[in-house]
């Protein structure tokens, strides 16, 4: 009797899966694979799910995206003269993928660095609007990660001990994270620090290049008297982590260089607004040239109508100083002499009458 053929549905249903960032078409050739299969793809977490289509709840196939290298355009015609190809490199093997155009295989390799390198890739051509959706997916995987990591990593007895003397090149990442670093990086150094395995302890990973990459791994144990301990056959002993990495690099006389990686920072200030009539969301620029103010006021005179009464009750007659023709310019208090109260100008009338009087007794 024959055997019935096995059932495609041999991975988890989609509900038990991580959170989806993107999904499409991509025609799929491993290395050992002569003929390219369409298959639908999702991007979940750091994780490509493949389907046979797009109604399918169980995956055919998954690739860890832990083991990537690098991600190049293919120049070569495809038969549909739209599509793109590119060349997903990993460290078991190349896997081809043909994307159904040019804009989707942007949208892919702006993806897939995002989940990889939990940066948002600069060198894309990309809408503001994807750029957006991408730095959304750097935010959410960041989450996932640090929730995931918090769950399963057990409790250290370095965690405490370890703050204040961290070196430059420690990197929260595992075994396989750490080698995937120094690959793409070459150029930042090729000896890292990392927690260990089991949590207790710490490692240093280091690269060098020998008709392809060598990677070496070194167990540092700390001392309950303190210090730290380079466990190899002949035990080195540090009193600090930067010991540690001063001592190999010492012992290597320099072939071994910290690994110091330079995180991207942004140039400019950027803001997303949203379009009253529409809805759509745009990110803008913000202008970098200096904020210019506004003139300030001049400060308020206080006192000034009673200043002007008491000028003109004490002068027996007004100045010839205070008047002045009508287009000439004159400050605010000349203004107010040049156009007297009442009060006041009854208050001289009644002094000049005082003063006849006192000039007439006198003749």
């Amino acid at each position: 009797m024959a055997a019935a053929p096995p059932s495609p549905r041999t991975g988890s249903p989609k509900a038990q899966l991580p959170p989806c960032y993107y999904e499409g078409y991509l025609e799929k050739r491993g290395a050992k694979e002569k003929v390219a299969r369409r298959l639908w793809t999702c991007l979940c977490g750091n994780t490509l799910y493949f389907y046979n289509n797009p109604k399918d709840t169980h995956y055919v196939e998954k690739l860890d995206l832990s083991g990537f290298v690098s991600l190049i355009d293919d120049p070569s015609r495809d038969r549909n003269l739209e599509a793109a190809r590119l060349n997903l490199r990993m460290k078991d093997g190349e896997i081809k993928l043909t994307a159904p155009s040019l804009e989707a295989r942007e949208l892919w390799k702006g993806f897939l660095y995002s989940v990889v390198d939990l940066a948002v890739p600069t060198t894309l051509t990309l809408l503001p609007g994807q750029l957006h959706m991408l730095r959304e997916v750097v935010e959410k995987e960041k989450m996932r990660r640090k929730a995931r990591a918090s769950s399963r990593a057990p409790s250290s007895p370095l965690s405490l001990p370890l703050v204040g003397e961290i070196p430059a090149c420690f990197r929260p990442v595992s075994r396989i994270e750490a080698e995937v670093l120094l690959e793409r990086h070459p150029d930042c150094g090729n000896m890292l620090l990392r927690p260990g395995r089991d949590g207790s302890s710490l490692a240093v990973t280091t690269r060098q290049d020998l008709n392809g990459s060598v990677f070496r791994h070194y167990r540092v144990t700390q001392k309950q008297q303190g210090g730290y301990i380079i466990d190899v056959e002949n035990p080195i002993p540090c009193p600090t982590l930067h010991d540690v990495i001063n001592a190999l690099v010492e012992k290597t006389a320099g072939t071994l260089q910290p690994f110091i990686l330079e995180e991207p920072y942004e140039e400019n200030i950027t803001f997303v607004s949203s379009n009253d009539e529409n809805g759509e969301r745009t990110l803008h620029c913000a202008p970098t040239g200096f904020l210019s103010r506004a003139p300030s006021l001049p400060p308020k005179q206080v006192g000034t109508d009673k200043w002007s009464l008491r000028s003109q009750t004490r002068s027996p007659s007004p100045s010839p100083r205070s008047f002045s023709p009508s287009g000439s310019p004159s400050n605010s208090m000349r203004r107010l002499v040049l156009s007297p109260s009442p009060l006041s100008q009854s208050l001289t009338d009644e002094l000049k009458q005082k003063l006849e009087k006192r000039r007439t007794s006198q003749e």
